[in-house]
């Protein structure tokens, strides 16, 4: 990864009242259409955009989810992008880096990656919320960060530390505790650094992703992509865990 593209720069986020209302999962709650989130990304979108396409193989999309990170290293500013497609029977996953092969920048290759899940075989859909100030809750009081895990390999992540027994004065070696958890892909996603209306969007992908996942009544369709799809798909080296430091 390098220095951000020469690309336009991401829109702010819309954050209209109307762009929180609840509802079937369309293009108005969304937010916008998978084309226009990857413009507003503004990270190569047109690349991104027909190796979406090149993925879904002529399926068509029933939701999607967009996320750009964006992370300072040292005096560069780094980005890659992920985006999520859910189809009737697969979940199609693209993540894209770029990377700065010279000093002044001119030369810029993308490394982009594929997975093509299927629906079936998705394990579990967890989605963590975060709420500031929970002891003065109403329930206009829009959720701060949401934290997307999809787990369909059966792969795990330990997170392990030194185990305590609450007295801060005793120095007794207590072992090591720790947490399991699947995850095959994780997204977090942030009002503050992403905008209120990409939290929405994050719920109401989780929702389309479980009502598909478990066999009920499949959200309302996304319009078609403007772009024409061609029938290939690419396939993950590795497993899917996007590094958010915490």
């Amino acid at each position: 990864m390098s220095s951000q593209p020469p690309t336009s720069k991401p829109q702010a986020p819309d954050h209209s009242p109307q762009a929180f209302q609840h509802g079937s999962h369309n293009h108005s709650v969304q937010g916008q259409s998978l084309d226009g989130a990857l413009q507003q990304a503004g990270f190569y979108p047109l690349l991104v955009a027909d190796v979406v396409d090149d993925a879904l193989g002529g399926r068509d999309c029933l939701a999607h989810l967009v996320h750009l990170e964006t992370h300072f290293d040292r005096a560069e500013v780094r980005r890659h992008i992920t985006v999520l497609v859910l189809t009737e029977d697969m979940l199609v996953i693209t993540h894209v880096d770029d990377q700065q092969l010279d000093e002044a920048g001119e030369q810029i290759v993308a490394q982009i990656s594929t997975e093509s899940v299927p629906v079936a075989q998705i394990r579990s859909v967890v989605l963590s919320y975060m709420y500031a100030q929970p002891q003065n809750y109403k329930p206009s009081d829009p959720v701060r960060e949401v934290t997307l895990s999809i787990a369909w390999s059966g792969g795990q992540r330990l997170d392990v530390g030194p185990a305590s027994c609450g007295d801060p004065q005793c120095e007794a070696d207590h072992g090591y505790s720790g947490t399991i958890a699947q995850e095959d892909i994780v997204l977090r996603i942030s009002a503050e650094a992403d905008g209120l209306q990409a939290v929405q969007d994050a719920k109401l992908f989780a929702r389309a992703l479980r009502a598909v996942n478990t066999g009920s009544p499949a959200p309302v369709r996304h319009a078609p992509s403007a772009t024409h799809p061609r029938p290939r798909m690419g396939v993950f080296a590795n497993r899917l865990s996007r590094g958010h430091k915490r």
